[in-house]
């Protein structure tokens, strides 16, 4: 009897915290040929209560539901905030969040101006979802600098692309379609930290807490006068960051623009923490576009497996192709880290 209901018990359990899927469509938008979307929408469909968010993945879609290729409309990028406004709030008319006086909810670091906790632009490859038992607890109108060469900067909202001369095309409507994962928050769920680093971050001297991160960079073309034509030439960059608060690695990916060749994340002893290659489609089909960078490949490592110490000094370094020139790239890299490991871990048998 004693064993049958520790069993009902157990079954209970399952069935009440099973995890929970929802698809959402964000606010329609309109595009033309070569205008650009760039808005913030606030008090978006999203799981309320306390949750551990498990799973998280992004694609744009037409008014049928179809997933659009990338060479119809390009997702450049996407970020999910969190934050706190007043519960009666109206939500601004003009495309500003600063009207709203939100609280802004941050990742753990490293970039005062990086935010997010969600926002890679190539998501049907990089397809997040956390393993048990772990989860996530719940420049408009400016003049552009002298010599910027192209950017983020030139894609304000409302703006239009230069086409090809003569060339006209219909508007057509597209939401961002988003499928969240995620369970009931309980004691037995480990919570993670978010981390987001910046290949072009450079430490305020004297405090490590506070960063200034340039986002973008652009890399010019090498001398390739000699150079065999089956040779590429390298951009090798590396930066240095303090992780604050250690702790064990659940999942690991870098974040590229076309022209990457890959990241990786290595230790204060030189031990490679995650290392992430860029996937090139090879079809036609959405999602795998030849010659486009749809996705990145990500870690994984066994629980337990890979431990940050508190104050470790990590080397990342974010390698592109300078065979041409790239102007406005990014190399990005985000881990989650979580203080705690499973009561159990999984065994392993060796024959």
């Amino acid at each position: 009897m004693a064993r049958h209901f520790m069993l009902h018990l157990l079954w209970l359990g399952v069935k009440v915290n099973e995890e929970k899927s929802a698809v959402f469509l964000s606010p329609k938008f309109v595009l033309g040929p070569g205008s650009v979307n760039f808005k913030y929408y606030f008090n978006v469909d999203f799981p309320r209560g306390h949750i551990a968010i498990k799973g998280f993945s992004v694609e744009v879609v037409d008014e049928s539901g179809n997933s659009v290729p990338l060479y119809e409309t390009y997702l450049h990028h996407w970020v999910a905030v969190r934050y706190y406004a007043l519960k009666d709030a109206e939500m601004p008319e003009k495309n500003d969040p600063d009207q709203l006086h939100l609280i802004i909810v941050k990742n753990s670091g490293v970039c005062n101006n990086i935010v997010q906790y969600f926002g890679p632009s190539e998501s049907r490859k990089n397809t997040l979802h956390l393993p048990d038992p772990y989860g996530i607890e719940d420049e408009y109108g400016q003049p552009l600098p002298p010599g910027y060469a192209g950017g983020l900067q030139c894609y304000y909202d409302d703006t239009t692309c230069k086409s090809r001369e003569g060339f006209t095309g219909n508007k057509r409507r597209f939401y961002l379609r988003y499928t969240v994962k995620w369970v009931n928050w309980e004691e037995s769920i480990c919570p993670v930290r978010i981390y987001i680093f910046d290949i072009t971050y450079t430490a305020i001297k004297g405090n490590h807490s506070e960063a200034v991160c340039q986002v973008e960079y652009d890399i010019e073309a090498c001398d390739s006068t000699g150079v065999d034509r089956d040779v590429i030439c390298v951009e090798n960059k590396k930066t240095s960051v303090v992780l604050p608060t250690g702790g064990y690695l659940i999942y690991g990916v870098a974040h590229q623009h076309f022209g990457g060749i890959g990241s990786a994340l290595y230790g204060e002893d030189g031990r490679l923490i995650c290392t992430s290659m860029p996937v090139y489609g090879d079809g036609v089909e959405a999602g795998n576009k030849d010659g486009y960078l749809v996705g990145m490949s990500t870690c994984y490592p066994q629980p337990g497996s890979v431990k940050i110490l508190d104050g470790e000094t990590l080397v990342f370094e974010s390698n592109y192709s300078s065979s041409s020139k790239h102007t406005g790239v990014m190399g990005y890299f985000y881990i989650l880290v979580s203080d705690q490991l499973p009561k159990s871990l999984p065994m392993s048998i060796v024959a």
